[in-house]
Formats: C-alpha cells, sequence, structure tokens
C-alpha cells in the first residue's frame, strides 16, 4: 500500500472509531445518567477524551491524526498536502465517521438510519463552535511547533475542557457535526443546524490558522 493509502486508511479507521466513541457514550451516558444531563455530559467527555489521546498516539505517525476537515484544510494551507489529497482525505473523514456513528447504533441495538430532533443554534452556539475551533487549531500548532510529542495530551485535555466550558459542548469538526446531524441521541444536532456550526467552525480555524502565523513564526 503507498504512503498516502496508508495516510487514508488511517483517517478512516480513526474517523470512524472517535466518531463511534463520541455518539456511543453519549448513548450509553445518557441511559445510566437517570436523566442528570451534568453526568451525562461528563461520561461523554471523559470517553471522547480517552479515546482522543489513543487515536492520536497510535495514528498519528501515519497519517497526522487529523479526523477533522477543519485541521485539514489547515494544513493544506500550511502546504503539507495538495488540495486533490487533502479533497481525498476529507472524504474519507466524512463517509468512515457516518459508519462509526452507525456502528454505535448497532452496538446499542438502535434503528441504524436517523436524524436528529436536537436544536443546537443561535449566536451563542455558533460563537461556542468558533471558539472550540479556534483554540483546537491554535493548540495543534502551537504544540506540534514547540513540544510535537505532547500533541496527544494537550488535544485531549482542550477537548476535554472545550465540552464545558463553550456553549456547543465543543463539537469543532464539520464531519463530525455531520455525523451527529445522522444520530438522535444524546450527542445529536438537527440537520438544519448543522451548516451553521460547520461555518463557525471553518470561520474559527482560519482565524487560528492566520493567527498562529504570526505568534508561532518558521524558525530561520
Amino acid at each position: 500500500m503507498s504512503q498516502f493509502g496508508r495516510k487514508l486508511l488511517a483517517e478512516g479507521i480513526g474517523s470512524a472509531i472517535l466518531f463511534a466513541t463520541v455518539v456511543g457514550s453519549g448513548i450509553m451516558a445518557e441511559g445510566l445518567s437517570g436523566g442528570n444531563v451534568a453526568v451525562a455530559l461528563l461520561g461523554n467527555t471523559l470517553a471522547t477524551g480517552a479515546i482522543l489521546y489513543v487515536l492520536i498516539t497510535m495514528l498519528g505517525p501515519v497519517s497526522g491524526a487529523q479526523f477533522n476537515p477543519a485541521v485539514t484544510l489547515v494544513m493544506r494551507l500550511r502546504g503539507n498536502s495538495s488540495w486533490n489529497e487533502a479533497a481525498a482525505v476529507v472524504l474519507v473523514q466524512i463517509g468512515a465517521g457516518i459508519l462509526g456513528v452507525w456502528l454505535a447504533h448497532a452496538m446499542f441495538d438502535l434503528p441504524i438510519l436517523q436524524l436528529s430532533a436536537k436544536s443546537r443554534s443561535g449566536p451563542g452556539q455558533w460563537l461556542g463552535e468558533f471558539v472550540a475551533t479556534f483554540g483546537l487549531v491554535l493548540t495543534i500548532l502551537g504544540t506540534l511547533r514547540h513540544k510535537p510529542e505532547a500533541v496527544p495530551t494537550a488535544v485531549s485535555l482542550f477537548i476535554v475542557a472545550g465540552y464545558w466550558f463553550t456553549s456547543s459542548t465543543s463539537f469543532a469538526n464539520p464531519a463530525i457535526t455531520i455525523a451527529r446531524s445522522l444520530s438522535n441521541s444524546f450527542a445529536g444536532i438537527a440537520p438544519a443546524d448543522a451548516p451553521g456550526f460547520i461555518q463557525a467552525q471553518l470561520a474559527g480555524a482560519l482565524a487560528a490558522h492566520y493567527l498562529a502565523k504570526a505568534l508561532f513564526p518558521d524558525r530561520g
């Protein structure tokens, strides 16, 4: 298999496992929390942070462990791939991520095909997604610049924090936003609300990219 083929495979496996974890842990947490939303969110948070650390550590050396079109876009703007390669990676992230959501449904004996009815919209939510994605991308770029071996820990901890300090619970990822719109579960988002989240995420990623160029200049 070619190096790029391995990258696509790693991005697919990682996206599927990550998205299955986000949705599956949400289903499990909601079922066990007895209606306590804070407890359910805590369970969802811990599972997501833990699997992110595992996946980035395991697959980072193969693909960069992006699992996120916003991150892939920024890496393309930084010259790490061609536009065609970036497009292929994004398609794999979205497609494999949706399969991961369907896998979570199957594990919990739920209908595979669903649409979320959970409304997540409004300026506060959009600002939350801007902040979440801005912070995630800045964390990645800054940690790569200063301490690359700490990326799995830094990214995982930022997402754990983001679940709690942002109004949107930190989706910070266009692919997972699309996939979560196909799950009428604790982690879901209504399909009509997904475009607003995605626009805010891309804006946050681009803002982080341009700030990082000034904040973390290339070594001369």
